[in-house]
């Protein structure tokens, strides 16, 4: 097994090579952010002209890439054009650990991020356990009611659910629980932000907060995943071991939650493997309605602004997630069915 991780670890490096490259290719050709930089005021051509050279903008893709990669000797940079230099020293590329330099507000790239990666994973972790608790009680339940009323319920609101728009249903539950309810003059759900500045940041205003932005994420991921549950349990239910195992007189639930639902949990397992790395990418549209301080807010602000550094650290982050949860998904495998094995 040890061998089997190494081998997946060292396969997915030439792969993180290749994401680098795309990635760092597409952001270099997005924006100016020599131009962005200056504000509402229009750069100056000798300010644009020092502000390229010293941030080593001038020199070829493939060359901003290397030093990118592997790191560079700066001098000092006056970014703001005060005679002031805000930057000086070595950078050590991102192979060392160094992600570089917000150009927007000058902070270390990993300082940035690390400011937004908790805010980001109480939302998501928190959405992706509602899903997956919610989607296997429902999906469950649907295959074991097969084409009954409740059946048919809930397949309907499933489509529906699904083939919603995220920002539709996020402005729906807004309109819903805080417009119409404050104007009933029930309690009313807060629509922006983590916490009340007056309050503070405590544990019941953060759970406060949040409720919306969760149900509006949760809402299309558990449609999906409870017609994936439906589909693979119904599956499962026909096969032979099952009726074997019922012919046995083995009890109800041990049919289904041990037999049936841990063969069923293969295909799911999958799926829930693809989705945990994305958790920390945030959700942009969730975020950007709600003004939720996460990494897709991060990342869209500073998409704006041509940051190419923090949107690389984001792309990267999210990247390495991809690889190191695909040898977990596989690892898991292993462990629902015995049958598999790693040499």
């Amino acid at each position: 097994m040890t061998r089997y991780i190494v081998r997946r670890l060292l396969q997915g490096i030439p792969l993180l090579l290749i994401i680098s490259v795309v990635l760092f290719a597409l952001m270099m050709s997005t924006g100016d952010p020599v131009a962005i930089m200056g504000g509402r005021r229009v750069t100056r051509t000798a300010d644009r002209e020092r502000l390229t050279r010293q941030l080593g903008l001038d020199k070829p893709i493939y060359t901003q890439y290397i030093y990118w990669l592997v790191g560079n000797t700066w001098t000092k940079v006056d970014l703001d054009g005060d005679g002031v230099a805000e930057t000086s020293g070595t950078r050590l590329g991102i192979l060392r650990g160094d992600f570089g330099t917000s150009i927007v507000n000058r902070k270390p790239v990993m300082q940035v991020i690390g400011e937004r990666i908790p805010n980001t994973l109480i939302l998501m972790l928190t959405s992706e356990l509602v899903v997956i608790l919610g989607a296997l009680v429902v999906g469950v339940y649907s295959a074991l009611r097969q084409y009954s009323a409740w059946d048919h319920v809930v397949t309907a609101l499933s489509f529906i659910g699904y083939s919603m728009p995220i920002f539709f249903i996020a402005l729906l539950l807004m309109f819903i629980f805080a417009v119409l309810f404050k104007r009933w003059g029930l309690p009313y759900l807060p629509t922006v932000g983590m916490f009340d500045p007056q309050a503070g940041k405590t544990f019941g205003q953060v759970v406060y907060h949040m409720v919306l932005p969760v149900i509006s994420m949760s809402i299309i991921s558990l449609a999906a995943y409870s017609r994936y549950i439906r589909s693979t349990m119904l599956d499962v239910l026909n096969q032979d071991y099952i009726r074997t195992a019922r012919s046995k007189g083995l009890p109800r639930r041990s049919v289904i939650f041990v037999h049936a639902l841990k063969n069923a949990s293969l295909p799911i397992a999958t799926i829930i493997g693809l989705d945990l790395p994305f958790l920390l990418g945030g959700a942009i549209v969730t975020e950007r309605i709600f003004a939720w301080p996460g990494m897709g807010r991060l990342f869209l602000d500073h998409v704006d602004r041509a940051d190419t550094p923090v949107v690389m650290g984001i792309l990267m982050l999210v990247a390495v997630a991809v690889v190191v949860f695909q040898i977990i998904t596989d690892l898991v495998y292993a462990w629902l069915d015995p049958r598999i094995r790693y040499n």
